[in-house]
């Protein structure tokens, strides 16, 4: 995943602007102005570019509603529901607005909240360590069991570090089990993705995400064309998506 992260590390809007403005001063430097100009302005236009909510609510919005949100109760049954490790925007209710623990909504609180609507009798819960010794696939298995899910109707994958693996290690699982029919459970930005990943694995999947963050609050304050430091640092979630896209198509993964 070596070409993904580096692709990701280097649109990333603060770090690519960065990069531009100081490519500019050398061209400065070294007398070509006019090089220098386009540098500078092209950095600029780049960090304004994704500091603005409009194009988030472009860019982001529309692979979150590729597969529109439904409640636990409209779903279809199934025999079980994969929950994938990670969240997107510290998990808050809407990408624009503050932070506030009692009001995030994890994949896994959705994975439960699926669960006891009895729309299948089995949580599958990916991911492995990202940082320490307890897997994300653990942490998530802890949760569950906090609300309300038996032990014994959670499977754990431990060992995948990406979405690809996510798919590759959970079919495993999956075909040991005999399921076939399942509900995936990630953010609505990583969905498309996800959903891509997993059929190409021949998993027979359902996509049952958590609810978009990437709407217009309910603030008559909010401005589509104000730009916000907040917004340029949460637009490289997006910016990830798009690249991660890229990087899965060309490697035959989507």
């Amino acid at each position: 995943m070596l070409l993904s992260s580096l692709l990701t590390n280097l649109v990333i809007p603060l770090n690519l602007g960065i990069a531009l403005l100081v490519l500019g001063v050398l061209c400065y430097m070294l007398r070509r102005r006019r090089i220098a100009m386009l540098f500078v302005g092209g950095g600029l236009a780049w960090v304004l570019f994704w500091s603005l909510p409009a194009t988030t609510l472009w860019a982001g919005g529309h692979l979150e509603q590729l597969y529109p949100y439904r409640p636990p109760a409209e779903l279809p049954a199934a025999e079980a529901i994969v929950v994938l490790g990670g969240s997107t925007a510290n998990n808050r209710p809407n990408w624009f607005g503050p932070y506030d623990r009692s009001t995030t909504i994890a994949r896994v609180d959705t994975a439960a909240r699926i669960y006891h609507a009895e729309r299948a009798p089995l949580i599958v819960v990916s991911g492995a360590a990202l940082e320490g010794n307890v897997s994300e696939a653990r942490i998530m298995a802890n949760s569950l069991q906090q609300q309300g899910v038996p032990l014994d109707a959670i499977v754990q994958e431990s060992e995948s570090l990406t979405t690809y693996q996510n798919a590759l290690y959970t079919a495993r699982v999956l075909k040991e089990r005999g399921i076939d029919h399942v509900l995936l459970v990630t953010s609505a930005l990583h969905m498309p993705r996800a959903m891509g990943v997993f059929r190409k694995q021949q998993v027979d999947a359902t996509a049952a995400g958590s609810p978009p963050q990437i709407v217009v609050p309910d603030d008559p304050a909010f401005s589509f064309w104000l730009p916000s430091m907040h917004v340029l640092s949460a637009s490289r979630s997006v910016v990830k998506e798009y690249v991660g896209m890229l990087v899965y198509w060309l490697r035959g993964w989507l």
